[in-house]
Protein backbone atom coordinates (compact mmCIF):
# COMPACT_ATOMS: atom_id res chain seq x y z
CA UNK A 1 0.00 0.00 0.00
CA UNK A 2 1.32 3.48 -0.84
CA UNK A 3 2.47 5.53 2.13
CA UNK A 4 0.43 8.51 0.94
CA UNK A 5 -2.73 6.49 1.39
CA UNK A 6 -1.99 6.20 5.12
CA UNK A 7 -1.71 9.95 5.71
CA UNK A 8 -4.61 11.37 7.77
CA UNK A 9 -5.17 14.23 5.32
CA UNK A 10 -5.46 11.81 2.41
CA UNK A 11 -7.94 9.69 4.32
CA UNK A 12 -9.98 12.74 5.30
CA UNK A 13 -10.21 13.87 1.68
CA UNK A 14 -11.67 10.57 0.55
CA UNK A 15 -15.44 10.03 0.39
CA UNK A 16 -17.17 7.00 1.94
CA UNK A 17 -17.26 5.40 -1.48
CA UNK A 18 -13.48 5.60 -1.78
CA UNK A 19 -13.41 8.35 -4.45
CA UNK A 20 -11.93 11.78 -4.05
CA UNK A 21 -14.34 14.74 -3.94
CA UNK A 22 -14.83 16.59 -7.20
CA UNK A 23 -12.63 19.64 -7.45
CA UNK A 24 -14.28 23.01 -8.03
CA UNK A 25 -13.93 24.39 -11.50
CA UNK A 26 -11.50 27.26 -11.88
CA UNK A 27 -13.11 30.70 -11.87
CA UNK A 28 -12.22 31.24 -15.53
CA UNK A 29 -13.98 28.04 -16.60
CA UNK A 30 -17.05 28.87 -14.52
CA UNK A 31 -17.30 32.33 -16.08
CA UNK A 32 -16.90 30.79 -19.52
CA UNK A 33 -19.68 28.32 -18.80
CA UNK A 34 -21.96 31.10 -17.52
CA UNK A 35 -21.24 33.16 -20.63
CA UNK A 36 -22.11 30.21 -22.87
CA UNK A 37 -25.40 29.68 -21.05
CA UNK A 38 -26.18 33.41 -21.29
CA UNK A 39 -25.65 33.36 -25.06
CA UNK A 40 -28.22 30.59 -25.48
CA UNK A 41 -30.66 32.39 -23.17
CA UNK A 42 -30.36 35.74 -24.93
CA UNK A 43 -33.31 35.17 -27.33
CA UNK A 44 -35.57 34.81 -24.29
CA UNK A 45 -33.66 37.05 -21.90
CA UNK A 46 -33.69 40.17 -24.08
CA UNK A 47 -37.52 40.30 -24.49
CA UNK A 48 -37.90 39.50 -20.78
CA UNK A 49 -35.68 42.42 -19.81
CA UNK A 50 -37.16 44.77 -22.42
CA UNK A 51 -40.85 44.05 -21.98
CA UNK A 52 -41.23 42.73 -18.40
CA UNK A 53 -38.44 43.54 -15.96
CA UNK A 54 -37.58 46.92 -17.51
CA UNK A 55 -41.17 48.24 -17.46
CA UNK A 56 -41.65 46.94 -13.91
CA UNK A 57 -38.63 48.88 -12.68
CA UNK A 58 -39.78 51.94 -14.62
CA UNK A 59 -43.27 51.67 -13.12
CA UNK A 60 -41.82 51.38 -9.62
CA UNK A 61 -39.86 54.60 -10.16
CA UNK A 62 -42.86 56.36 -11.71
CA UNK A 63 -45.07 55.33 -8.78
CA UNK A 64 -42.97 57.55 -6.51
CA UNK A 65 -43.74 60.62 -8.61
CA UNK A 66 -46.64 62.72 -9.78
CA UNK A 67 -46.66 62.70 -13.57
CA UNK A 68 -49.19 63.50 -16.29
CA UNK A 69 -47.23 61.81 -19.14
CA UNK A 70 -46.32 65.21 -20.61
CA UNK A 71 -44.60 67.46 -18.08
CA UNK A 72 -41.78 66.80 -15.67
CA UNK A 73 -42.07 64.29 -12.84
CA UNK A 74 -42.57 65.58 -9.30
CA UNK A 75 -41.24 63.48 -6.43
CA UNK A 76 -43.98 62.53 -3.94
CA UNK A 77 -42.48 59.44 -2.30
CA UNK A 78 -45.07 56.98 -1.05
CA UNK A 79 -47.95 59.49 -1.11
CA UNK A 80 -49.51 57.74 -4.12
CA UNK A 81 -49.62 54.44 -2.23
CA UNK A 82 -51.06 56.06 0.89
CA UNK A 83 -53.78 57.75 -1.16
CA UNK A 84 -54.73 54.57 -3.00
CA UNK A 85 -54.93 52.44 0.15
CA UNK A 86 -57.38 54.90 1.72
CA UNK A 87 -59.27 55.65 -1.51
CA UNK A 88 -62.84 54.20 -1.54
CA UNK A 89 -62.74 53.92 -5.37
CA UNK A 90 -59.64 51.71 -5.21
CA UNK A 91 -61.16 49.55 -2.50
CA UNK A 92 -64.29 49.17 -4.60
CA UNK A 93 -62.23 48.20 -7.65
CA UNK A 94 -60.48 45.47 -5.67
CA UNK A 95 -63.84 44.22 -4.35
CA UNK A 96 -65.23 44.07 -7.89
CA UNK A 97 -62.14 42.14 -8.99
CA UNK A 98 -62.61 39.64 -6.16
CA UNK A 99 -66.30 39.39 -7.08
CA UNK A 100 -65.29 38.53 -10.63
CA UNK A 101 -62.85 35.84 -9.46
CA UNK A 102 -65.33 34.26 -7.02
CA UNK A 103 -67.92 33.96 -9.78
CA UNK A 104 -65.55 33.05 -12.61
CA UNK A 105 -63.27 30.43 -11.05
CA UNK A 106 -65.89 27.85 -9.91
CA UNK A 107 -67.83 28.25 -13.15
CA UNK A 108 -64.86 27.76 -15.45
CA UNK A 109 -63.42 24.88 -13.41
CA UNK A 110 -66.64 22.90 -13.06
CA UNK A 111 -67.51 23.48 -16.72
CA UNK A 112 -64.01 22.55 -17.87
CA UNK A 113 -64.01 19.42 -15.70
CA UNK A 114 -67.39 18.35 -17.07
CA UNK A 115 -66.16 18.75 -20.64
CA UNK A 116 -62.90 16.93 -19.86
CA UNK A 117 -64.75 13.99 -18.30
CA UNK A 118 -67.13 13.79 -21.26
CA UNK A 119 -64.38 13.99 -23.89
CA UNK A 120 -62.20 11.50 -22.03
CA UNK A 121 -64.82 8.81 -22.57
CA UNK A 122 -65.38 6.79 -25.74
CA UNK A 123 -67.48 9.46 -27.40
CA UNK A 124 -67.98 9.62 -31.16
CA UNK A 125 -66.43 12.68 -32.75
CA UNK A 126 -64.57 13.64 -29.58
CA UNK A 127 -61.55 14.92 -31.52
CA UNK A 128 -63.80 17.30 -33.44
CA UNK A 129 -65.54 18.41 -30.24
CA UNK A 130 -62.20 19.10 -28.55
CA UNK A 131 -61.30 21.45 -31.39
CA UNK A 132 -64.70 23.15 -31.27
CA UNK A 133 -64.54 23.76 -27.51
CA UNK A 134 -60.97 25.04 -27.76
CA UNK A 135 -61.75 27.46 -30.60
CA UNK A 136 -62.88 30.36 -28.32
CA UNK A 137 -59.53 30.19 -26.49
CA UNK A 138 -57.63 31.27 -29.61
CA UNK A 139 -60.23 33.87 -30.56
CA UNK A 140 -59.51 37.53 -29.87
CA UNK A 141 -60.99 38.86 -26.64
CA UNK A 142 -62.34 41.89 -28.48
CA UNK A 143 -64.32 39.64 -30.82
CA UNK A 144 -65.64 37.47 -27.98
CA UNK A 145 -66.62 40.50 -25.89
CA UNK A 146 -68.44 42.13 -28.81
CA UNK A 147 -70.32 38.91 -29.57
CA UNK A 148 -71.39 38.51 -25.94
CA UNK A 149 -72.36 42.18 -25.73
CA UNK A 150 -74.72 41.52 -28.64
CA UNK A 151 -76.00 38.22 -27.22
CA UNK A 152 -76.76 39.86 -23.87
CA UNK A 153 -78.27 42.99 -25.36
CA UNK A 154 -81.34 43.77 -23.20
CA UNK A 155 -83.47 44.79 -26.21
CA UNK A 156 -82.45 42.68 -29.19
CA UNK A 157 -80.15 40.08 -27.64
CA UNK A 158 -80.57 36.38 -28.38
CA UNK A 159 -80.40 35.38 -24.70
CA UNK A 160 -83.33 37.56 -23.61
CA UNK A 161 -85.28 36.49 -26.70
CA UNK A 162 -84.88 32.82 -25.76
CA UNK A 163 -85.78 33.56 -22.13
CA UNK A 164 -88.89 35.35 -23.35
CA UNK A 165 -90.00 32.23 -25.24
CA UNK A 166 -90.30 30.37 -21.93
CA UNK A 167 -91.96 33.24 -20.14
CA UNK A 168 -88.95 34.73 -18.36
CA UNK A 169 -88.38 38.46 -18.46
CA UNK A 170 -84.64 38.78 -19.13
CA UNK A 171 -82.50 41.16 -17.07
CA UNK A 172 -80.66 44.21 -18.32
CA UNK A 173 -77.34 42.34 -18.34
CA UNK A 174 -74.40 44.69 -19.06
CA UNK A 175 -76.66 47.78 -18.95
CA UNK A 176 -77.86 46.97 -15.41
CA UNK A 177 -75.50 47.65 -12.44
CA UNK A 178 -76.71 44.47 -10.74
CA UNK A 179 -76.02 42.29 -13.80
CA UNK A 180 -72.98 43.92 -15.40
CA UNK A 181 -70.40 41.78 -13.57
CA UNK A 182 -72.35 38.49 -14.06
CA UNK A 183 -72.41 39.32 -17.78
CA UNK A 184 -68.62 39.64 -17.83
CA UNK A 185 -68.21 36.45 -15.77
CA UNK A 186 -70.42 34.50 -18.18
CA UNK A 187 -68.49 35.67 -21.25
CA UNK A 188 -65.12 35.01 -19.58
CA UNK A 189 -66.03 31.50 -18.48
CA UNK A 190 -67.32 30.63 -21.95
CA UNK A 191 -64.06 31.74 -23.56
CA UNK A 192 -61.76 29.94 -21.10
CA UNK A 193 -63.66 26.66 -20.80
CA UNK A 194 -61.62 25.11 -23.61
CA UNK A 195 -58.29 25.94 -21.97
CA UNK A 196 -59.31 24.42 -18.62
CA UNK A 197 -60.74 21.42 -20.47
CA UNK A 198 -57.43 20.72 -22.23
CA UNK A 199 -55.38 20.95 -19.02
CA UNK A 200 -57.74 18.70 -17.06
CA UNK A 201 -58.08 16.29 -19.98
CA UNK A 202 -54.31 15.87 -20.05
CA UNK A 203 -54.41 15.15 -16.33
CA UNK A 204 -57.19 12.60 -16.71
CA UNK A 205 -55.22 10.68 -19.31
CA UNK A 206 -52.33 10.19 -16.87
CA UNK A 207 -54.48 8.38 -14.30
CA UNK A 208 -53.86 4.63 -14.20
CA UNK A 209 -57.00 2.78 -15.46
CA UNK A 210 -56.23 -0.05 -13.00
CA UNK A 211 -57.38 2.21 -10.18
CA UNK A 212 -60.84 2.48 -11.70
CA UNK A 213 -61.03 -1.26 -12.36
CA UNK A 214 -60.11 -2.01 -8.75
CA UNK A 215 -62.72 0.47 -7.52
CA UNK A 216 -65.42 -1.10 -9.71
CA UNK A 217 -64.57 -4.53 -8.34
CA UNK A 218 -65.03 -3.13 -4.84
CA UNK A 219 -68.46 -1.82 -5.86
CA UNK A 220 -67.60 1.88 -6.08
CA UNK A 221 -70.06 3.89 -8.16
CA UNK A 222 -69.37 6.78 -10.52
CA UNK A 223 -69.54 9.43 -7.81
CA UNK A 224 -67.27 7.49 -5.44
CA UNK A 225 -64.70 6.96 -8.20
CA UNK A 226 -64.82 10.68 -9.02
CA UNK A 227 -64.31 11.78 -5.42
CA UNK A 228 -61.84 9.11 -4.33
CA UNK A 229 -59.76 8.63 -7.50
CA UNK A 230 -60.31 11.26 -10.18
CA UNK A 231 -60.20 14.45 -8.12
CA UNK A 232 -57.23 13.45 -5.90
CA UNK A 233 -55.19 12.22 -8.88
CA UNK A 234 -56.19 15.33 -10.82
CA UNK A 235 -55.04 17.69 -8.04
CA UNK A 236 -51.77 18.78 -9.79
CA UNK A 237 -53.72 19.87 -12.87
CA UNK A 238 -56.33 21.49 -10.65
CA UNK A 239 -53.63 23.39 -8.80
CA UNK A 240 -52.16 24.64 -12.08
CA UNK A 241 -55.58 25.78 -13.32
CA UNK A 242 -56.39 27.58 -10.07
CA UNK A 243 -53.06 29.41 -9.90
CA UNK A 244 -53.25 30.52 -13.52
CA UNK A 245 -56.93 31.46 -13.33
CA UNK A 246 -56.41 33.56 -10.20
CA UNK A 247 -53.48 35.42 -11.73
CA UNK A 248 -55.47 36.10 -14.91
CA UNK A 249 -58.57 36.95 -12.87
CA UNK A 250 -56.82 39.70 -10.95
CA UNK A 251 -55.70 41.17 -14.28
CA UNK A 252 -59.10 41.05 -16.00
CA UNK A 253 -59.45 43.99 -18.39
CA UNK A 254 -60.23 43.31 -22.07
CA UNK A 255 -63.77 42.04 -21.60
CA UNK A 256 -64.56 44.75 -19.07
CA UNK A 257 -63.27 47.51 -21.34
CA UNK A 258 -65.22 46.28 -24.38
CA UNK A 259 -68.46 45.15 -22.73
CA UNK A 260 -69.06 47.79 -20.04
CA UNK A 261 -66.07 50.16 -19.79
CA UNK A 262 -66.31 49.76 -16.02
CA UNK A 263 -69.95 50.87 -15.89
CA UNK A 264 -72.75 51.37 -15.50
CA UNK A 265 -72.16 53.57 -12.44
CA UNK A 266 -68.73 51.90 -11.91
CA UNK A 267 -70.49 48.63 -11.07
CA UNK A 268 -67.92 46.62 -13.06
CA UNK A 269 -64.86 48.80 -12.45
CA UNK A 270 -61.90 46.47 -11.81
CA UNK A 271 -58.33 47.25 -10.83
CA UNK A 272 -56.73 47.16 -14.28
CA UNK A 273 -59.57 49.25 -15.69
CA UNK A 274 -58.82 51.83 -12.99
CA UNK A 275 -55.13 51.74 -13.91
CA UNK A 276 -56.11 52.50 -17.51
CA UNK A 277 -58.46 55.33 -16.49
CA UNK A 278 -55.92 56.92 -14.16
CA UNK A 279 -53.30 56.89 -16.91
CA UNK A 280 -55.16 57.85 -20.07
CA UNK A 281 -58.31 59.59 -18.81
CA UNK A 282 -57.06 61.52 -15.81
CA UNK A 283 -53.33 61.87 -16.60
CA UNK A 284 -52.18 60.41 -13.27
CA UNK A 285 -49.48 58.02 -14.43
CA UNK A 286 -47.74 58.00 -11.04
CA UNK A 287 -50.93 56.98 -9.27
CA UNK A 288 -51.60 54.34 -11.92
CA UNK A 289 -48.10 52.90 -11.53
CA UNK A 290 -48.55 52.70 -7.77
CA UNK A 291 -51.85 50.88 -8.26
CA UNK A 292 -50.14 48.45 -10.64
CA UNK A 293 -47.55 47.62 -8.00
CA UNK A 294 -50.24 47.18 -5.34
CA UNK A 295 -51.97 44.72 -7.66
CA UNK A 296 -48.66 42.93 -8.25
CA UNK A 297 -48.11 42.57 -4.50
CA UNK A 298 -51.62 41.19 -4.00
CA UNK A 299 -51.12 38.62 -6.78
CA UNK A 300 -47.71 37.69 -5.35
CA UNK A 301 -49.10 37.12 -1.84
CA UNK A 302 -52.07 35.09 -3.12
CA UNK A 303 -49.79 32.94 -5.30
CA UNK A 304 -47.33 32.32 -2.46
CA UNK A 305 -50.19 31.27 -0.17
CA UNK A 306 -51.35 28.81 -2.82
CA UNK A 307 -47.90 27.31 -3.23
CA UNK A 308 -47.60 26.97 0.54
CA UNK A 309 -51.04 25.39 0.86
CA UNK A 310 -50.60 22.93 -2.00
CA UNK A 311 -48.60 20.63 0.28
CA UNK A 312 -51.82 19.78 2.12
CA UNK A 313 -54.03 18.81 -0.81
CA UNK A 314 -52.02 18.33 -4.03
CA UNK A 315 -51.08 14.69 -4.69
CA UNK A 316 -48.03 14.26 -6.94
CA UNK A 317 -47.87 10.48 -6.53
Amino acid sequence: MALSALRPDAVAQRRPGGTRPARKRPLKRRLGYAATVAVFLLPSLIPLLAFVIGPMISAAWTSLHEWNLIGDMTWVGFDNYAHLISDPATQQAFLHTVYYIVGYLPLVYVGGLALALALNSKLKGRSFLRGVYFLPVVTSWVVVALVWRWLLNPSVGVVNYLLGLIGIDGPGWWSDPAWSMPSIILASAWKDLGFVMVILLAGLQTINPDLYEAAEIDGAGWWRRLVSITLPMLSPSTFFVIVLSLINGFQVFDQVYVMTGGGPNNSSQVVVQQVYDLTFRYGQAGMASALSWLLFLVILVVTLVQFYGQKKWVNYA
